[in-house]
């Protein structure tokens, strides 16, 4: 594995962190709370920079004890610019919540705090739409228009033909191929599936038998398709979405095949399956040219940010879902929790993240060895 697709995976990454800070920091700037530092990757700083009243003042190899011993940087947010590039950080001092001070974040309405947490999860599904209507915009999406019926399987014995187009697949609604993709992958258990398709401005419905026959990877219901269209303006804002939804539903249903034993903690990939991962997708697309590369390096960064966004916004400690519960108990309460016993409960859930992190990276070397 090359210094090069290292250098991407770690590119692709950073970037999905920053944009997903970027969003605390604007809404956070938007409801006047003092942002104490806003950084681009970790460890020290190699340059920062404030604004002073005497002007902006770049200072280089600064520590967090140098700035606190000046306090004409109080108040300022300080950028920085830091040693390890690995993703960044907003920070708002949300931990002290004995700080209630003008601009404070725990001085500002439990709305505005909310708002503030959930913009980071927000802006990474803005940033997996805009990835979204590139592509589209690009090549167009797969369309869930019936291309062939394959022989001996269930679809060709219900009916189905060319030319049909399916609109639901087991009570879920269709919008692109991917749906349908998506839906046999993680139900592939279930004997019968009923979908909805249209023909000749009729709507039908058939229930069919995935069949897995010598050969197949998986069950499958017989039909093929997907053909690519390409959109106007509205149509990639709208299938943009539609898209978005599709790997937000594929991280829900990945969550419940992990939860139901479905799939194992083995199955699940970290920093070191991302770079595995690009390192895959470059081999295989390079062959096909340059744009090949950018499509499918799009795609991993359309899959990290998404899930980033629904994970972030589960209601676990240590997480921006598990901040949003609380403060949802605060709204109901009309109080806040006790700060004692919230630190304990995102200690604890910090504490158990390091620990699945340890399992995720120890998987991710073992598939490597």
């Amino acid at each position: 594995m090359s210094a090069w697709i290292i250098f991407l995976a770690i590119l692709v990454f950073s970037v999905i962190i920053l944009f997903h800070e970027f969003g605390h920091f604007i809404v956070a700037k938007w409801n006047k709370v003092k942002v104490l530092e806003f950084s681009l990757g970790m460890g020290p700083r190699l340059i920062s920079w404030v604004k002073t009243s005497e002007g902006r003042k770049i200072m280089f190899l600064k520590s967090s004890a140098f700035l606190e011993e000046h306090p004409e940087y109080n108040g300022q947010t300080i950028y920085s610019w830091k040693l390890l590039p690995f993703g960044g950080a907003c920070m708002m001092g949300e931990d002290d919540v004995e700080d209630i001070s003008e601009g404070s974040f725990n001085s500002k309405s439990v709305w505005a705090r909310m708002s503030v947490i959930v913009a980071g999860p927000l802006f990474n599904l803005i940033l997996a739409w805009i990835l979204c209507m590139i592509m589209i915009a690009w090549v167009g999406y797969r369309t869930p228009v019936v291309g062939g019926v394959i022989d001996g399987y269930s679809a060709q014995e219900q009916g189905l033909s060319e030319g049909d187009v399916i609109t639901k697949i087991g009570g879920r609604s269709v919008h692109i191929w991917n749906d349908i993709s998506l839906y046999n992958l993680t139900h592939s258990e279930e004997k019968e599936v009923e979908i909805t398709y249209k023909r000749d401005g009729k709507t039908h419905t058939a229930v069919l038998e995935p069949r897995q026959k010598e050969g197949d990877t998986a069950p499958l219901l017989g039909v093929t398709g997907g053909k690519m269209e390409r959109p106007g303006f509205f149509g990639t804002l709208k299938y943009g979405a539609y898209t978005v939804k599709y790997w937000i539903d594929y991280t829900v249903d990945s969550l419940r095949m992990l939860v139901t034993g479905r799939v194992g903690m083995k199955d699940l990939s970290g920093p070191v399956g991302i770079v595995s991962a690009v390192d895959g997708v470059y081999q295989e697309a390079a062959p096909a040219g340059l744009s090949v590369i950018i499509l499918n390096l799009m795609n991993i960064g359309i899959l990290i940010t998404a899930n980033l966004g629904v994970m972030n916004l589960l209601p676990l400690p240590a997480l921006d879902g598990g901040r949003l519960v609380f403060l949802i108990i605060e709204a109901i309460r009309g109080k806040r929790v006790s700060s004692d016993k919230e630190g304990m409960v995102h200690f604890a859930g910090f504490a158990l993240l390091m620990v699945l992190m340890v399992v995720v990276m120890f998987n991710d070397i073992m598939k490597l060895v």
